[in-house]
Order: C-alpha cells, then structure tokens, then sequence
C-alpha cells in the first residue's frame, strides 16, 4: 500500500483559507487534517467547529479531525457533524477509551487514538481491534514546526508488532515534524500515513511537495 498524505490546515494561510482547500482538492493528498486545540489539553489554542465548518464547505478530501481537547465525548457529535469522517482522540483525555470509541463508530465516522510521545504504545493493547487508525505524535502537541523526536520509529515498531499480534486491521499515523528527508524512513518503519504541516504550507510549491511526499 503506498504511503498516505494528509496535510494539516493548522500551518495553512487563514486569511485564504478557501484556496488553500481547494490547493489540498487538486493535489495527492488523501486527507486534510484538521487539528483542534483547547489551551487546556495543549497550551495552545487552534480553531473549534465554525472553522471545521468551513473547511468541509470547500473540502472534497475526507476530514481526518484531531481532538486535542479534555473530554472529547462532549464535542464527538458536534464535530461528526461539522464534517469529520475520522474523529481522533486522546488516550490521555481519555478516562473511558472503549467507549469513546464506540461513540465514533456508532456516529458512523472512523475511529483514531493519537498518543503523546511519552505514552507507551502497550495500552493499547486491549483496545487496538476497536482503533482504526492511531496518530503517534512525533513531536510534543500544541505548536507546529517543531523537531521530529527520533524515538518514533521505535514506536511504529512496537506498534506495528501489536497490530500484527492481535489481527488488527489499524492504521499507523504519524504526526510532528514530517520532512522529505524523514518520510522514507517513516513509511520504511510501517507508518501508514504521514500528517504534514509546516513541510507542506511553507514551501515554495505546496502542491509539488505533496506530490513527493506521496512518491516516497
């Protein structure tokens, strides 16, 4: 399976926010990721559902929402709602993991987990055939444009041991510093999809950048 792109509008032009969707339509990307941030769970505040909205008015590309928010269960119908067909949560947020996740499923969207660079990939274990998709953080969450953490490719590893372990058809995320020069190494190590944000928005030719990061 090749490798899967799903740029992040968080490092996107807000201010031309429409082209900038409709840039992410026209080009390789699989996805267009859309980072929700509360100033609570990360000290760092992004854009709520009006904004999501907007997004999917103009978006052909599904909507792969990540809840870096306490208590996501209030927001999970809001959300489905403003367009998300994956919804990822945080096992950190989490005090009640199963459930969230069958609340995703049954409002028809698919279901992530996303895990902070210091969360072992092992609590997963009695959940991963519940996961379609976990969104590993390559890079403490909150801001954008920060240093990959090395230590990632020993986690897709585990992870990826895990989902074979247990028949799981679980998809491998990676987000937070993903370059041109890291990507290849990321899908090497079994990562599924790769979220790039400040890689794809700042270089000179976004849509081209996608492009190669799709060709890896």
């Amino acid at each position: 399976m090749s490798i899967k792109i799903a740029p992040s509008v968080l490092a996107a032009d807000f201010a031309n926010l429409q082209s900038e969707i409709e840039m992410l339509n026209a080009s390789e990307a699989d996805f267009i990721h859309v980072d929700i941030m509360d100033g609570v769970f990360v000290p760092n505040i992004s854009f709520g559902i009006p904004v999501t909205e907007a997004i999917n008015k103009h978006a052909t590309k599904p909507l792969d929402v990540h809840l870096m928010i306490v208590d996501p269960d209030r927001y999970l119908e809001a959300f489905k709602n403003a367009g998300a067909s994956i919804i990822s949560v945080h096992l950190e947020a989490c005090n009640h993991l199963h459930r969230t996740l069958q609340a995703i499923k049954e409002l028809g969207c698919k279901a992530g987990v996303a895990l902070n660079p210091h969360t072992s990939v092992q609590l997963l274990e009695d959940v991963i055939n519940d996961i379609d998709l976990v969104c590993l953080m390559s890079v403490n969450p909150g801001f954008g444009g920060q240093k990959f953490i090395a230590n990632t490719y020993n986690k897709i590893s585990q992870l990826k041991y895990l989902i074979n372990q247990k028949g799981a058809n679980t998809l491998i995320e990676i987000d937070g510093g993903v370059n041109k020069l890291n990507a290849p190494l990321l899908a090497e190590a079994g990562a599924d999809i790769l979220v790039a944000g400040s890689f794809v928005f700042s270089a000179e030719n976004p849509f081209e950048t996608i492009k190669s990061l799709k060709n890896i």
